[in-house]
């Protein structure tokens, strides 16, 4: 019989940019083959990027938001064994929730949400079959903390943190490991697309995206069940537990609302 010289295979979502394009380098880097899809056509040249780290890759572009896009990017696995998952597409929205359109309000929950545990449901399946693989989830430290003005962004990355604690212990003896990654206020275009750069945290100066990567990556690499990445985002954190809903949610106004005159 052949051997199979074929590498473990990672899927990774939102990898056209920001942590999702540095999670993919760092697969790639530490010998993986890459399954990638983004909901834009630049995935094509992320993908070209990780080849020329000695990867063999497959790019998708699929809204991960939709069935169809998730069932194009399963289709696309054509059958193979996933090693790893990392669900990292994401999508975030400002403005007050009364201001928001509902469309907008149902994309940023059927992406963070319904899309990528649609996804893990069926990666978690195929790797319990075959006896082992890692996940990791791309939370966020807004999980922690009531979002003024970013009221359901924040409200699908609490969810997303608490399900992956505990879908990690319903397959511990699976052979399953599930990573919660928890960054903060990041360098990539997400406060763009999201409509915040007028606001104190848009203009802040974030955290790199390479480094919240690594980071992650090597939590997942270890099977760790969560990270957070930086030390002020550690902090914080352990601020969060302590202090008052109410309170945070002040203090998250400040740093998110918009200016724009809407409240």
């Amino acid at each position: 019989m052949p051997t199979d010289t074929r590498k473990p295979l990672a899927i990774v979502t939102g990898a056209s940019t920001g942590i999702g394009y540095e999670l993919a380098k760092c697969c790639a880097q530490n010998g993986f083959d890459l399954l990638v899809a983004a909901d834009e056509a630049a995935i094509n040249d992320a993908a070209a990027d990780f080849r020329g780290l000695g990867a063999a890759v497959d790019a998708v572009e699929a809204d991960l938001a939709t069935p169809e896009g998730v069932d194009k990017l399963w289709a696309a696995l054509g059958g193979r064994p996933v090693d790893a998952l990392l669900a990292n597409a994401g999508r975030g929205l400002g403005e007050g929730f009364l201001d928001q359109d509902f469309d907008a309000v149902r994309r940023v929950i059927d992406t963070n949400i319904t899309g990528t545990l649609s996804l893990i449901q069926r990666a978690g399946r195929a790797m319990r079959m075959q006896g082992h693989g890692k996940i990791l989830i791309t939370g966020s430290i807004a999980g922690f903390i009531p979002g003024t003005y970013q009221a359901v962004y924040n409200a699908s990355k609490a969810f997303l943190d608490s399900f992956s604690f505990a879908l990690r212990h319903e397959v511990k003896d699976q052979g399953i490991t599930v990573t919660c990654l928890m960054p903060g206020a990041t360098e990539t275009d997400f406060f763009e697309r999201a409509g915040m750069e007028d606001t104190k945290i848009g203009q802040a100066k974030k955290d790199d995206p390479a480094d919240v990567a690594k980071t992650g990556f090597d939590a997942m690499m270890r099977g760790d069940g969560d990270v957070v990445s930086g030390w002020h985002n550690k902090l914080q954190t352990a601020i969060a537990s302590v202090t008052p809903a109410g309170m945070l949610a002040r203090q998250h106004s400040a740093a998110a609302a918009p200016d724009s005159g809407k409240h």
